[in-house]
């Protein structure tokens, strides 16, 4: 297991809101601890050429220019589009590092599964995983030995590529992104109605799986497992997990009903996948979000 990290994503933070530095800080030991064997690496910020592949070149020079809060969950802090840049670049390259047969997680702040083409919210800046999929997609010229956390192999051998979202909340900013993208298949699993009150509906490439509150956490699996299956089936060369943790039954942002054996079994799922897979943290604001992340990774490891 790779572990891409990077401490001074915890160098940024406002008073009680709940995606706080303690939800990476409080994870590193945990997972140092337990796993001595894992090996970790400090990611490169995404360059402007491989975020100019998800967002509009407004968006990335207003995240870097902007004098005011984007919105009231994402807040304008100092240096955020250098955080955003570097969390961006974890997921590149933990992905690149899936193609070249490496189990690789993106355990970086801020997440980015809400930010669209245009618009940063939700406590997101840039949409990595988006990024990262497009980046992994691209063969447009670019000459790939150039770029930071680059790999010796051709990007053209990725022909098709899941993203698998089991964040509570919808992945508006991926899916408004990747819509439409026939190399790219997307499936989020979600609270509804809750932030950001989008993922009704599926559509085209994009397969939404709404969830009531309070839903039992054995539908919950169900549903999850039909919806890993049925991405499965799209004979994927890679598949890319944005992983929120905010599914958990005493998670202060949601009401869903999931228990730390449930994330034992998304990891023990992804084990048996012999497709390339990088996964990404996104949500999840427990104090138990340690345990969550550790028993997921674990069973991940095999």
């Amino acid at each position: 297991m790779t572990i891409f990290y990077d401490q001074s994503c915890l160098e940024y933070s406002s008073p009680g809101h709940p995606e706080r530095p303690e939800r990476i800080a409080f994870t590193v030991p945990v997972l140092k601890d337990r796993h001595p064997d894992w090996e970790w690496r400090k990611p490169t910020a995404a360059m402007d050429v491989q975020l100019l592949r998800a967002h509009s070149r407004e968006h990335v020079e207003g995240v870097a220019i902007a004098l005011e809060h984007f919105d009231l969950d994402t807040p304008l802090y100092p240096n955020i589009e250098v955080h955003a840049r570097r969390s961006a670049g974890a997921v590149i390259e933990a992905t690149r590092s899936a193609l070249r047969g490496e189990a690789a997680f993106s355990l970086m702040r801020p997440p980015g599964h809400h930010a669209t083409r245009d618009r940063a919210m939700g406590f997101c800046y840039f949409s990595n995983v988006a990024v990262a999929a497009l980046d992994a997609l691209s063969v447009a010229g670019i000459d790939d030995a150039s770029l930071p956390g680059s790999l010796p192999l051709a990007t053209e051998k990725v022909g098709r590529i899941a993203i698998w979202d089991f964040d509570g909340h919808h992945g508006n900013g991926t899916e408004a992104i990747v819509a439409h993208n026939e190399r790219i298949r997307f499936a989020s699993i979600h609270q509804f109605p809750a932030y950001p009150g989008t993922g009704a509906k599926s559509f085209a490439n994009i397969d939404n799986y709404p969830i009531a509150s309070y839903t039992p956490r054995e539908a919950i699996l169900d549903i999850a497992r039909r919806s890993l299956d049925k991405l499965i089936a799209f004979e994927l060369d890679l598949l890319l997990v944005s992983a929120g943790f905010d599914a958990y039954a005493r998670d202060p942002l949601l009401q869903l009903t999931l228990e730390r054996e449930d994330f034992v079994t998304f990891g023990e799922w992804l084990s048996e996948i012999d497709t390339p897979i990088a996964v990404a943290l996104e949500g999840g604001y427990s104090n138990e979000l340690p345990e969550l992340i550790d028993a997921f990774l674990t069973a991940w490891n095999g």
